[in-house]
């Protein structure tokens, strides 16, 4: 037997002694200590802290009526005002930077301009918040400059017409503005890595450009897409100081409400601010698992 491992070296018992373990790299796990504590630090023990504060009264005994409150009509229109516009604002930004995206990468705009895109966008994804308010007050508000110039212009007052950057659809329009950049950085790679030679064997069997869009590219982005529009839902989802700087508190959000309750002086309810979070959290554990099963139609899609 010894004959013939030495003759043979790539048997099973050759292979394992020509192949000898390696010793765990302890010393460089260490420098993944950190990450896990961070993670401990401000992911479990926040969503513990949830989770038992939405079981407590304001006196701290245990109590399932913060779950029951959730159920109420103001809760339920809160709820639903969010996710219409976190769908509609990740829809439109979706869109505009999928377009934006596809002009610098497949499209073949200039070098410089996808450049200065790019850089914009990473800028302007994380421009938010009290400034992002005042910006579109100071430019679409009563006395804007985009109002008034419109006004001088063509003496079309805007908001005579209808039109409000303190409602519904102008806080969807406020959040696409961080939107579309957000989907440009996500998109981008996703267009960087169409071959070439997919569209070229394309042209070759014979097929147009709308049967390689939805044959090739289309089946291939699907879950870039997909996973894209989970995120800017919950960018949106999970906005505050925004929307609370923008319109103070006249849109009836989730997060207002939950602001309400942990800050209030008069609302104050610990307890069902938690249990307004953790209403949240299932909202995108629903959004995820949908993003989920979209994503293996998709992949079983691409196997056909």
């Amino acid at each position: 037997m010894r004959r013939l491992n030495n003759l043979f070296p790539f048997t099973k018992q050759g292979a394992h002694s020509a192949r000898p373990v390696s010793p765990i790299p302890w010393r460089d796990a260490l420098w993944v200590l950190p990450f896990f504590f961070f993670i401990f630090l401000l992911v479990f023990l926040p969503s513990a802290s949830l989770l038992s504060g939405s079981f407590q009264d304001k006196r701290g005994n245990f109590t399932l009526q913060n779950y029951l409150d959730l159920f109420k009509p103001s809760i339920l229109s809160a709820y639903w005002i969010s996710i219409r516009i976190s769908l509609a604002s990740a829809l439109g930004g979706g869109l505009l930077g999928f377009m934006m995206a596809y002009g610098i990468t497949v499209g073949g705009l200039p070098r410089r301009l996808r450049t200065a895109l790019l850089t914009f966008s990473g800028v302007a994804s994380n421009f938010a918040g009290v400034p992002l308010a005042f910006a579109f007050m100071a430019t679409l508000g009563r006395t804007g400059l985009i109002t008034v110039l419109i006004q001088t212009l063509f003496g079309i007052n805007l908001y005579e017409r209808g039109f409000s950057i303190y409602s519904f659809w102008g806080l969807t329009f406020t959040y696409i503005y961080f939107q579309f950049p957000l989907m440009i950085l996500i998109i981008t790679p996703a267009l960087d890595g169409l071959r070439r030679e997919w569209r070229e064997a394309a042209q070759i069997l014979g097929a147009s450009s709308w049967e390689y869009w939805r044959r090739v590219a289309l089946p291939v982005l699907t879950p870039s897409i997909l996973g894209a529009m989970i995120l800017l839902f919950g960018n949106a989802f999970g906005a505050y100081a925004t929307a609370l700087s923008l319109t103070g508190g006249v849109i009836n959000l989730v997060t207002t409400l939950i602001g309400a309750q942990i800050k209030g002086d008069v609302l104050q309810n610990l307890g069902l601010g938690y249990a307004l979070a953790m209403g949240m959290v299932v909202v995108m554990a629903i959004m995820i698992s949908i993003y989920y099963l979209l994503r293996r139609y998709s992949e079983r899609w691409l196997k056909i």
